[in-house]
């Protein structure tokens, strides 16, 4: 079987297969014309006669779930990351299939993380085939260097739902590691020694995999209490002696920055958004974890003390500064999709108005709509961004495939789009001509802010309208290309070949990009 075939130029220009690992795909048709028609998919029936009356659906081991379960060649397997760099579960079912001679599997995580580099012998011997998920660190780099078996599929959270109920992708066996369980197999992520917060990006997999397994270090009598994971879609419950790692699972020291350049990005951007009118009593926001991010979501709080008002919600990755705001009553919800320290784990467990989302609630492009587009301003970070505003979060400038996507695809929905982003890293422009890999298309990317200046997309008349006669310096994106490229000169293009190592899927299942091979 050929990884790859029938390469098409798509919406965007890129040149991209249609028949990836014997499957055929669709090429990105553009924003919003991809329609989807038809059924969802359906897992196969059960019947309760097939279950313990008791409810009490323990086995010994992993691997003895594993075999009942019916592990065979050829399978796809997934796994969550709610555990990020502190999973060991993940390395097991891989153990434990290589111990048993199976071969030629599909891992679909919802990201791959540093922590699982001993799969690349697996990789290597043909025990797996290939990763369809976000890939972190070392997993990405043996990827980009060609020496995956099949062809890497990303996709975003929402992307990764999508796929799973569209059809398609089908996974045979759902590996859930849940930090509390009862043996029915309904579960949570609040509780227990190895707590992540919540286990929203296993929801698809509980909800359509044809079995469904739950492993957890901390067993409790039925009921589980809350039960974010529902024990009817569970075939399998395990108990062992640890699930993860907790000081990697979580952060306890997220930070705001220190670096005076970041922090007046940071700046910069939490002015704008005041001058654009979007910082106003009842605005919804949503920033990620890093030490920027952090930084403009403390000039949001402040602005929001200062003249009395409050945000209704805020959709996260939590971490204590958002549960801060949640607890001051600055903000009236927190919809959560993933947990990023202690406090917020504290807050979803005590807080009624800390809520648990998932993918499919915020994120599923094929959904009767979604959160993503009722946010009112989204602040998101890139690797890459080009002069028209295409941005790229996958690959470094050599061409390596080193980052995870996450949710930053579903939320250039949002009706106000900001990329805070440093002019250039380690002396190498940020901004090119064309990005090494598209993952957002330059229409729904709104503003740039950098520590030499702001441009704004030119579609966005609006904004441009509102920001006249700013202080702020508003320029061009070729204005700041042009100055990075003074300052730091001209980048020289990554080194690629034509072979194809992965692709990037767009929201609605579509492909928008390929990763080729690093020379």
């Amino acid at each position: 079987m050929k990884k790859y075939d029938k390469l098409v130029k798509n919406a965007v220009g890129r040149i991209v297969p249609t028949i990836i690992n014997g499957e055929e795909h669709i090429p990105f048709k553009g924003v919003g014309k991809y329609i989807p028609d038809g059924r969802k998919f359906a897992p196969r029936l059960s019947s309760c006669a097939n279950y313990p009356d008791d409810g009490n659906k323990l086995v010994p081991s992993l691997k003895e779930a594993l075999i009942k379960a019916g592990l065979k060649d050829g399978m796809t397997i997934s796994t969550h990351h709610h555990f990020r760099n502190g999973d060991i579960i993940a390395v097991q079912i891989f153990d434990i299939a290589h111990e048993l001679g199976i071969k030629d599997l599909r891992w679909f995580p919802s990201a791959s993380f540093p922590c699982q580099e001993p799969l690349i012998k697996y990789m290597e011997d043909g025990t797996i085939n290939r990763i369809e998920g976000s890939m972190n660190g070392p997993l990405g780099k043996f990827c980009s260097q060609g020496k995956m078996k099949g062809i890497g599929v990303l996709r975003s959270h929402g992307g990764r739902y999508q796929a799973v109920q569209d059809g398609d992708v089908q996974i045979d066996i759902a590996v859930i590691a849940a930090p509390t369980a009862d043996t029915f197999g309904n579960a949570n992520g609040v509780n227990g020694p190895a707590a992540c917060g919540l286990l929203g990006f296993a929801l698809a997999d509980s909800q359509y995999a044809d079995k469904v397994i739950v492993v957890t270090d901390n067993l409790v009598p039925f009921p589980c209490i809350p039960w974010q994971i529902h024990g009817n879609y569970v075939d399998y419950t395990v108990k062992v002696d640890k699930i993860g790692i907790p000081e990697k699972i979580i952060s306890g020291t997220t930070r705001i920055t220190k670096s005076p350049d970041r922090l007046l990005i940071a700046e910069m951007t939490a002015k704008f958004c005041d001058e654009a009118g979007i910082i106003k009593d009842g605005f919804s926001y949503q920033a990620g974890a890093g030490g920027t991010s952090l930084s403009i979501g403390n000039y949001f709080g402040d602005m929001l003390r200062e003249r009395g008002i409050k945000a209704r919600f805020i959709r996260a990755g939590s971490n204590k500064y958002p549960v801060e705001m949640l607890e001051e009553g600055l903000v009236d919800y927190i919809l959560d999709g993933q947990t990023f320290d202690l406090e917020g784990v504290r807050s979803m467990r005590e807080n009624p108005n800390h809520i648990n989302t998932s993918p499919f609630t915020s994120y599923n492009y094929h959904g009767k709509g979604n959160f993503a587009t009722m946010v009112d301003v989204v602040i998101l970070g890139a690797t890459e961004v080009d002069v028209n505003f295409n941005a790229n979060v996958v690959t470094h400038s050599d061409g390596y495939l080193l980052h995870g996507m996450g949710g930053w695809q579903n939320c250039l929905f949002s009706k106000c789009t900001i990329l805070p982003i440093p002019l250039f890293r380690d002396r190498i422009p940020v901004i090119k001509d064309e990005v090494t890999t598209i993952c957002g298309p330059g229409e729904l990317i709104d503003v740039i802010v950098t520590e030499r200046g702001i441009a704004i997309n030119p579609k966005r008349i609006d904004l441009i309208e509102k920001l006249k006669g700013s202080e702020l310096p508003i320029k061009t994106i070729e204005e700041l290309k042009n100055e990075a490229e003074k300052i730091c000169g001209v980048p020289a293009k990554p080194k690629l070949s034509d072979e194809i190592v992965a692709v990037i899927k767009w929201v609605d299942g579509t492909i928008i990009d390929a990763v080729r091979k690093v020379e």
